[in-house]
C-alpha cells in the first residue's frame, strides 16, 4: 500500500488541508479502480466502508491477489467534514460558495476534443489511451481558484484514468440503492445484486455535473462526436452507491458492503478467486427520469405510513403532514407504482420540502433530475 497526501488550496493562511489517497496493487496493472467515501461529508457510511476496504485490500495485496490498481479515498471531503454549526455536521454544501459538493465538476470535453481527430485511429485501445492522456492533461491545465474547486480537481485527477469509479454515498433514511448509466449497467448489475440494491436508477446525464458523470459524460460526448468514424470504447464506468441512511454506521453493515464490492471485483477478475453465485436482483433497474420526489404540500409534522423498501401503488398513502394549529392533515401519496426507497429524517416539514423518494417506471421528468 502507498499513501499519498494531495494538498488542497488553502482558503486562508494556516488552514492547510489535503486529500489522502491509498493505492493498492500493481501500478502497471491493466485495470484501475477508484473508490471514494463521504463526498457529502455528513454521510459517514461510505467512510466506514472505504476504511474497511483499506484493511481488506491490504491483505489481498500482501497475498498477491490483486489484479488491478485500486485507489481508495476514505475521506473524500475534508472541507465539509470540518463544517459544524452548533454541534450539527453540515457536509452536503460548501459554506463559502453554498454549492453542493457533488455538483458542478469540470467538463473538459472541449479541451480533449480539440485536435483529437488527427490522433484517432481504427485501434480502439490506442484511442482509449490517447483520450485518457488528454483527459489528464486537460485537468492539469485547469486552475483552482477556491478550496472547493481545488477539492474537485484533485478528485478528478485521481480518478480520470480509472476503468471503474465507485462513489460511496448514503441518503437521509433509506434502503440500499444506486445510480449509474445505461451504458454502465451491464458492468454494475452484478454489483447491484451483491449489494442488494432495492432501487437502481439509470441516466446518462442527470444534469447536475455530479462526480460520477464528470467522467462518463466525457466518453459519451466523444463517442457521439467521433464514434461514427473511429472506435471509441468507454474509458470509465461510474456508479454512485447509496449505503442506506446516515445513521447506518456499523461494522457489520460495512463488512457486508465491502464484501459486495470485493465480490463484484472478483466477478470481473480484478481480484483472484471465484466470485459467489449472483443473488437475485431485489428490484429491476428503472430510469432516473421515472423517479418521483414527493413533496410536502404544506408545513407541519411529518407522520410516515410506509417504510423505505416497500413497493407502493399509485395513490398509496406515504405520509401525512399535520398542522397542529389549524388541524389540517395533508396526505402525501405515491404518484405511480414503484419502490419507496428513501425518506427525510426531519419530522417537521416546510412547504415544498422533499418528504420521500419513489423509483417509478413512468419516465416523465427531464433536464435536472437530481435533488438539490
Amino acid at each position: 500500500m502507498q499513501h499519498h497526501a494531495h494538498p488542497l488550496l488553502s482558503p486562508v493562511p494556516g488552514t492547510q488541508r489535503s486529500l489522502e489517497s491509498f493505492h493498492f496493487g500493481p501500478a502497471e496493472a491493466e485495470k484501475r479502480v477508484y473508490i471514494q467515501g463521504s463526498l457529502h461529508a455528513d454521510e459517514l457510511p461510505g467512510m466506514l466502508v472505504a476504511w474497511t476496504l483499506k484493511q481488506r485490500l491490504k491483505a489481498l495485496e500482501e497475498a498477491g491477489q490483486l489484479n488491478a490498481h485500486v485507489i481508495v479515498v476514505p475521506v473524500a471531503n475534508p472541507i465539509g467534514l470540518d463544517q459544524q454549526l452548533m454541534d450539527i455536521p453540515l457536509g452536503r454544501y460548501d459554506f463559502e460558495s453554498v454549492s453542493n459538493f457533488n455538483r458542478g465538476y469540470r467538463d473538459v470535453t472541449e479541451h480533449i476534443a480539440e485536435g483529437l481527430e488527427s490522433a484517432l485511429t481504427q485501434d480502439a485501445e490506442h484511442n482509449r489511451a490517447e483520450i485518457r492522456r488528454r483527459f489528464i492533461a486537460a485537468l492539469d491545465e485547469q486552475p483552482a481558484t477556491s478550496a472547493y474547486a481545488s477539492l474537485h480537481l484533485t478528485q478528478q485527477r485521481l480518478a480520470c484514468d480509472a476503468d471503474f469509479i465507485l462513489d460511496l454515498h448514503c441518503d437521509f433514511n433509506a434502503v440500499e440503492h444506486l445510480y449509474t448509466t445505461p451504458a454502465a449497467w451491464p458492468d454494475f448489475e452484478p454489483l447491484a445484486r451483491y449489494f442488494g440494491a432495492k432501487a437502481s436508477m439509470l441516466a446518462t446525464d442527470s444534469g447536475g455535473g455530479s462526480f460520477d458523470e464528470c467522467f462518463t459524460l466525457v466518453w459519451e460526448q466523444l463517442r457521439e462526436r467521433f464514434g461514427d468514424r473511429y472506435p471509441i470504447p468507454y474509458g470509465s464506468q461510474s456508479i454512485t452507491l447509496e449505503l442506506r441512511g446516515q445513521q447506518d454506521v456499523a461494522r457489520d453493515i460495512a463488512e457486508r458492503d465491502a464484501d459486495a464490492i470485493l465480490n463484484w471485483m472478483r466477478y470481473h477478475a480484478l481480484i483472484d478467486g471465484e466470485a459467489p453465485p449472483l443473488p437475485a436482483l431485489p428490484y429491476p433497474a428503472t430510469e432516473l427520469a421515472a423517479m418521483d420526489f414527493l413533496r410536502a404540500p404544506a408545513g407541519g409534522v411529518v407522520v410516515f405510513h410506509r417504510t423505505p423498501g416497500e413497493e407502493v401503488k399509485n395513490g398509496d398513502l406515504i405520509a401525512e403532514i399535520i398542522d397542529p394549529i389549524s388541524d389540517a392533515v395533508h396526505p402525501v401519496r405515491a404518484e405511480q407504482d414503484g419502490m419507496f426507497y428513501a425518506r427525510t429524517q426531519r419530522r417537521m416539514a416546510t412547504a415544498g420540502m422533499i418528504v420521500a423518494d419513489v423509483a417509478g417506471h413512468y419516465a416523465h421528468r427531464s433536464g435536472y433530475l437530481l435533488a438539490p
